[in-house]
């Protein structure tokens, strides 16, 4: 049929270029920002190597296609949308990347660009470069489904799309599903991030109603499209178009301020087609454009990304969002539901409004009006109305399908005021596409940006203090903690129901059950202080969870009971009190819970497990059958009611039905262990160990993990059978360690049953030491990681996280170093440790000729990283071998993170400025000039591009130097006046972004050279005024920080930081001066607190040159 949908599944090769392993270590990021918010990527593993090789891989393929569009979906790439195709225009409407080239742009590391990717729980997706689960579904209207699904590792929330073609519709439908499984409120994010390809004639197409966009956090804010301010450092005064590629230089966030309108996307005006968004604003008010920069930049990491395919950007559309990081709560057991709608359209130029179905451009100049309309489908007999101020001024009657646009222009009167007018479409039942243009209802004003969080002593009061901490929690803020403003809220208030509230349930999330409970207990004491039914019943339900947790079932049981009480905590209640219920053999009285908890939360896809579990057991085997076939129309991959389907089945002897339920579990859950946990653990919740214990029992000997078997074990134990439980044991010690990441607070328990049953084990210690760090309980990590090497002294994992820990906790820095050198002793190949003690001996300033000698002992691990390598040239630069130094940049390709840009292009400027120096000296001034000239473009293995507004004032300087030894007057005076471009003002220079403060010394160097010694004199003394005022500063990372440069596994001393920073301003306006001496003992300060200061020596050189 011409008009049918086909899916299928395809084995399609791609050109790929591979990835590192995943590092066995675990990575503690606790305060890495990252998209604006927390960068913390444990239990996922991290990638940090990209092969320079590309092979052909072959992937699974999940194709979609009808008449109009051909959709292809890679569910082992985090279930992105690799292709979108327009088969009438014979074009990709969304960016076609043909090749897999990541680099390490993503939380955990590798990412790839082109397109559509998926991001949520948070930004960006951590499983994005990570298999996830897939099906396919034929639906009875025609229209076929691909779907995919992932329960996330971080927070156990579970994300499901389907991705629809209808046979007669031009557009792709995409309906999501976000799930809350756990019993404690989850936050998240969506973003869908399509990619385009871009040129000069691209722009972006926001709606009309949106005047301004603000960065991330909302940290700043810009007029548009027309930009008239500074915004990304770039100066826009002129004014500049924005919403055009061509017209932004640098790596530029911003998202729409508020709009009316249920569209986004972009247009290309050289092959007049373009992309749209289309969903409800009201859930979908994300619109956003992110560009890497239409310059050197940009290009280089285009260059990173693809072969062949050029520049991109992003058009992001974000879901119960408008802004990064802007999260939504998913409270326990809640679904959220959307549909969003991604099309190509032609002709049309600049949407000013869109439904899915319709597309409408409106433009009026020179007493004429254009209007065209774009359709997903075919319609006849439409009718196209144009109102002035109410009054219709034009009518007509028009057909439009998606292969013809339809296109309408007339002429309009001179004198006409259009300052008000519409534009109706209609078809003979009611308006389907309606715009409305008012100037007066365009708002000009714009909004003021964020601010920054208050210290919690200088909040107001309690009410401020909770919302604060709540807001830090929700948006999962990198460096402020919410314990601080509830704490504070205590101290003020110890009854504080709110804050005691939050606190507890701050450590309940956390696994600290016991010591949650004083703080609900808190809370419900003072809710019932005036009567005993409180409007709130929230305490009683957290402490009803932990309760439950600890084994007090009774208790747990009245606190579910009393929560019941208010409306809003019936669902989860009921849900509760069932599970109590089942553990105790209490059929009926479960089924009555459940029951209910079910009419009010329809969605809980756990609960219709748990009733068709109790059906079985009551013999009531066909109602069960229906309870699982509506839980499984509502979700098909709920591995749970699939279970309980195939066991209904079994009952029933219907042995073929039953195997067809078992191999679907296998095959939807792609036989991981993980997915499995996930399911069993459902059923222990409820007491029924048995059925936990035969579901992980479904997974084949190769998929059995670690935490598989410890869990086996403790439902054993639970069960009775002591021998079965030592089976388990013994097998879960001897299952591979790698990339075992527990966070599960269930797991807790079970890693305890393992240490106390198996003191042989030393890996469950670990394993707890691991989950108890990644939940903040520092020093219970510590105590299981200590007892994990006093089992096995040869596990260097264990050690190198004591190490992390006693640097970072017990501030005891011979302590984490002694552990670290065991660690790597215990395994020479272990490139990311010998990096962290690299970093160790760095941060407690061991001298750069020792740290040297390290990496030449270990040259051939060093040169499995990029970072370790990078290190081991800056060594040679700073120790004088800059020749050295540039002849190893050159040498290899580099692979920067996101965010970490600017270190190896720092060290190749330095080299060949050395270098260029060094000839100066020697007369060889067009030696000199050839060196200075290189870098002015960065060569395309170091993986970066110069960013637009880079003033190299250092460079400048020394090529007037090397002019005036050639006796170029001229050009000498033209460089030396370079030299003197960009911003004068010191700061602290936090991001390879920031103007340097030694490149403003040459600026005033430079403006001595020219004569200008007043002016000069005034950059001195600048510098050395800031260094003196700001040397005592106490340092914070910024609250709105949206990456910081640096994944440093140990903390920094900021104050010290910035006591380095000011000495060194401070050194270079005493030099500047000509205070010889003083400017010597700042630089010699410098480089007793850092003796790898890199500045700081090539200027002390330079004083002792001058005295």
């Amino acid at each position: 049929m011409e008009n049918a949908v086909n899916i299928w599944i395809e084995n399609i090769v791609i050109p790929t270029y591979g990835v590192g392993a995943p590092d066995k270590n675990p990575m503690f990021f606790e305060k890495r920002v990252y998209q604006g918010s927390s960068g913390v990527v444990y239990p996922n593993p991290v990638i940090e190597k990209i092969e320079d090789v590309k092979e052909d891989k072959t992937y699974i393929g999940l194709f979609l296609e009808n008449k109009f569009l051909k959709i292809l979906v890679l569910p082992e790439l985090g279930g992105r949308v690799q292709m979108a195709y327009d088969k009438i225009r014979n074009r990709h409407f969304i960016y076609y990347n043909q090749v897999i080239k990541p680099a390490l742009v993503g939380l955990a590391g590798p990412w790839i660009s082109g397109g559509i990717e998926f991001n949520w729980p948070q930004h960006h997706r951590p499983s994005t470069f990570q298999p996830i689960d897939y099906d396919i579904e034929i639906n009875e209207d025609g229209s076929k489904t691909v779907w995919v699904n992932e329960i996330e590792q971080m927070f156990g929330t579970k994300g499901m799309a389907g991705f629809t073609l209808y046979p007669d519709k031009a557009y792709l439908e995409i309906k999501a599903q976000l799930y809350n499984r756990t019993p404690i409120p989850q936050t998240f994010l969506w973003w869908a991030n399509p990619a385009v390809k871009v040129n000069d004639d691209y722009q972006s197409v926001f709606p009309p109603d949106v005047n301004a966009v603000f960065d991330h956090g909302k940290r700043d804010v810009s007029d548009f499209p027309i930009a008239t301010g500074v915004y990304y450092k770039v100066d826009y005064s002129a004014g500049a178009d924005i919403s055009r590629y061509k017209n932004i230089p640098v790596p530029t966030s911003y998202m729409a301020i508020n709009s009316k309108y249920d569209f986004m996307g972009g247009y290309e005006h050289d092959t007049k087609a373009g992309v749209l968004h289309v969903a409800n604003h009201h859930v979908s008010p994300g619109k956003k454009q992110w560009t890497w920069g239409n310059g050197d930049f940009g290009i280089a990491w285009d260059r990173n990304l693809t072969d062949e395919d050029g520049p991109y950007i992003e058009l992001m559309t974000g879901m119960y969002t408008d802004n990064q990081p802007d999260f939504s709560w998913l409270n326990p057991y809640e679904e959220k539901t959307f549909t969003q709608y991604f099309l190509p359209y032609a002709e049309l130029g600049l949407v000013k409004n869109a439904t899915k179905d319709l597309l409408l451009n409106v433009e009026l100049n020179n007493q004429q009006a254009k209007i065209k309309v774009y359709a997903t489908s075919a319609f006849e007999n439409l009718t196209l109305q144009f109102f002035i101020d109410e009054n219709l001024f034009h009518e007509e009657n028009f057909n439009v399908n998606p292969e013809q646009v339809f296109s309408s222009q007339f002429e309009l009167r001179q004198n006409l005021d259009l300052s008000q007018y519409s534009v109706k479409i209609s078809n003979t039942q009611k308006v389907l596409l309606e715009y409305k243009y008012d100037v007066n209802a365009i708002s000009n004003e714009l909004p003021s940006p964020a601010k920054a969080a208050l210290k919690p002593s200088d909040v107001e009061n309690n009410e401020q203090l909770y919302l604060t901490g709540l807001h830090l929690e929700q948006y999962r803020h990198a460096t402020y903690n919410p314990i601080d403003y509830y704490q504070e809220a205590l101290d003020r208030d110890p009854k504080d129901v709110r804050c005691n509230n939050a606190t507890g349930l701050w450590y309940l999330r956390r696994g600290k059950f016991e010591t949650s409970i004083p703080y609900f207990e808190k809370a419900i004491e003072t809710l019932i202080s005036r009567n005993p039914n409180p409007y709130d019943s929230e305490p009683y339900y957290n402490i009803g969870i932990a309760c439950k947790a600890i084994g007090n079932l009774q208790k747990g049981y009245d606190s579910f009971y009393k929560a019941i009480w208010t409306s809003q905590w019936q669902d989860v209640g009921f849900f509760s009190l069932a599970q109590i219920d089942i553990s105790n053999e209490k059929y009926e009285e479960a089924l009555d819970h459940i029951s209910k908890s079910l009419d009010r939360n329809a969605n809980n896809g756990k609960a219709y497990v748990l009733k068709s579990f109790v059906l079985r057991k009551l013999n009531r085997l066909q109602e069960a059958l229906l309870v699982l076939d509506e839980a499984l129309r509502r979700d098909r991959f709920n591995l749970g009611a699939l279970f309980e389907k195939m066991n209904v089945l079994a009952a029933q002897n219907k042995t073929q039905e039953s195997q067809r339920c078992r191999d679907k579990i296998i095959t939807l859950s792609r036989n991981k262990g993980n997915n499995m946990l996930a399911y069993a653990r459902d059923y222990a919740d409820a007491g029924l160990y048995a059925e936990a214990m035969n579901f992980i029992g479904l997974l084949d000997s190769e998929s059995r993990t670690p935490m598989t078997e410890y869990y086996l074990a403790y439902y054993a134990g639970k069960l009775g059978d002591n021998e079965l439980r030592n089976f388990y044991l013994n097998n879960a010690f001897k299952q591979d360690s790698y990339l075992c990441f527990p966070n599960d607070v269930n797991d807790i328990a079970v890693l305890e049953n393992a240490i106390q049953h198996n003191n042989q084990d030393h890996l469950a210690p670990y394993y707890l030491g691991n989950l108890w760090y990644d939940k903040r309980q520092y020093e219970d990590a510590i105590f299981n990681w200590e007892e994990s090497v006093k089992i096995c002294s040869a596990f260097p994992t264990a050690y190198r996280n004591l190490g992390i820990a006693y640097f970072n906790k017990r501030g005891n820095q011979e302590k984490a170093i002694e552990f670290y050198e065991k660690a790597f002793a215990l395994d020479k190949y272990d490139a990311r440790v010998l990096m962290e003690l690299h970093q160790l001996y760095k941060r407690v300033n061991r001298s750069p000729s020792e740290r040297l000698q390290l990496l030449e002992n270990e040259f051939n691990v060093v040169m499995e990283r990029d970072d370790l390598y990078l290190e081991y040239l800056s060594l040679h630069n700073f120790l004088g071998d800059s020749k050295k130094a540039y002849s190893l940049i050159m040498a290899r390709k580099f692979h920067p993170w996101e965010g970490g840009e600017g270190k190896v292009t720092a060290e190749y400027v330095n080299a060949l400025v050395e270098m260029a120096k060094s000839a100066i000296k020697n007369n060889q001034y067009t030696v000199a000039l050839g060196l200075l000239g290189k870098t002015q473009n960065f060569p395309e293995n170091l993986g970066e591009g110069k960013l637009y507004g880079t003033h190299d004032n250092d460079v400048f300087y020394w090529m007037g130097k090397a002019f005036e030894g050639l006796n170029e007057e001229s050009l000498a005076k033209e460089n030396f006046t370079r030299a003197t471009l960009g911003l004068r003002e010191p700061s602290a220079a936090v991001f390879y972004n920031d103007q340097q403060p030694d490149k403003i010394f040459y600026q005033g160097l430079a403006l001595h050279a020219l004569g200008e010694k007043s002016e000069a004199q005034v950059v001195f003394s600048n510098l050395i005024n800031y260094g003196e005022q700001h040397m005592q500063d106490v340092v914070e990372i910024d609250y709105f920080a949206v990456s910081l440069p640096n994944m440093m596994t140990f903390d920094d001393d900021l104050n010290l930081r910035n006591k380095i920073h000011c000495l060194y301003i401070l050194g270079l306006g005493q030099l500047g001066l000509g205070q010889i001496q003083e400017a010597k003992a700042s630089f010699g300060e410098v480089l007793m607190l850092d003796q790898q200061h890199f500045g700081a020596k090539i200027h002390m050189a330079m004083a002792n040159e001058y005295a």
